[in-house]
């Protein structure tokens, strides 16, 4: 017996570990939980890719104890090579939106099926894909200049127009994780870079970036870097997504708990990540799109090129059913779309 007393301590310590383990994984997994959901995502422009190696990440409304949603523009970031960004998503659930944090990784994983636009159409990424160290750019549903960036091709992307901004729930984007966006989410990732993480406080410091005082339509969209607010790089919103409603509860009611689990964009629990050996990445792993029905090809530079910003809601190659509106209040209650406004991107 007392020679087996060493190995059942070991036993023990290794069970705490892997509960420590998962723990500190959840923390990545999901963020703030809240009462009330997030208004639609704005209309708005894609600022001017800056240079090769940048890596476009949308915007998204994140969350204040004190003042409630505020707008997170979408920006460029230069991305590690080799790695594509998932953008986060609000998703219900038991009653409560709970923010699910992005990340890097060698594949795009799931995002609410949220159409981000700009190449993200709610499953996978047809911005760009990386060929071996280079980063090449689908100039049609990005805002990339021939003169700055020579890595570029053209394929045609067909998008839903929607401006919906959860998923699940009455008024969400009814999706679900496919085999393959499993499969990318067990993989190796890393945490939102610096630049993104103090992209967003910078954004949260501002109160014309709460939904509170622009009702859905930020004044600042978008912007060319992270961190760069200034009228030259910044992108105004062109719409809001559709019509806001005040929440009838305030911000610290609508908040659920306050401990450590509940941080959008940990970086707890990120595993350090591996460049891959095979020399073209598509955005989805595979090269392939397999859930994407809205999402097609054709060949290359057979499309027209985006020789200007394009519009991330909604798009002008579908006539798609309108928008999901929502109350910001659970359960959200439909509202009537607003008028469609076909542009280039989403």
């Amino acid at each position: 017996m007392n020679r087996n007393r060493p190995v059942v301590r070991w036993l023990l310590l290794a069970v705490v570990i892997l509960s420590f383990s998962a723990a500190s994984f959840s923390q990545i997994a999901v963020g703030v939980s809240v009462r009330v959901g997030p208004p639609p995502l704005p209309i708005y422009a894609q600022p001017l890719c800056p240079g090769p190696g940048y890596f476009w990440t949308p915007g998204y409304w994140g969350w204040n104890d004190d003042g409630g949603y505020y707008w997170v523009p979408g920006t460029w970031v230069v991305a590690p090579v080799g790695m594509l960004w998932t953008p986060g998503y609000w998703g219900w659930g038991g009653g409560l939106y709970a923010w699910h944090a992005g990340y890097w990784g060698p594949h795009i994983g799931f995002y609410g099926g949220i159409n981000y636009g700009f190449g993200y159409t709610g499953v996978g990424f047809v911005g760009g894909e990386w060929r071996g160290g280079a980063f090449y750019y689908n100039r049609y549903v990005t805002n990339v200049s021939v003169t700055s960036v020579t890595h570029v091709y053209n394929r045609s992307v067909v998008v839903n127009n929607t401006t919906t901004s959860f998923n699940g729930g009455e008024g969400g984007v009814a999706a679900r994780p496919t085999a393959q966006e499993e499969s990318a989410a067990r993989e190796p990732h890393t945490a939102p870079l610096a630049e993104q993480t103090q992209h967003e406080n910078m954004a949260s410091q501002n109160r014309q970036n709460f939904a509170s005082e622009n009702h859905g339509r930020p004044a600042v969209a978008a912007t060319a870097k992270a961190g760069d607010f200034s009228g030259r790089s910044a992108v105004p919103a062109r719409n809001a997504g559709g019509e806001y409603h005040a929440p009838a509860m305030s911000p610290k009611e609508a908040r659920v708990g306050s401990t450590p689990a509940n941080k959008a964009n940990s970086n707890e629990g990120f595993r350090p990540f591996t460049k891959p050996n095979s020399t073209s990445t598509g955005a989805n792993g595979t090269g392939s799109n397999s859930r994407a029905p809205s999402a097609t090809s054709s060949s290359e530079n057979n499309s027209k090129p985006a020789g200007h910003a394009a519009e991330s809601n909604p798009s002008r190659q579908n006539n798609s059913r309108a928008a999901q509106q929502h109350k910001s209040s659970p359960p959200p209650r439909k509202q009537k779309a607003p008028k469609e406004d076909h542009h280039k991107g989403r």
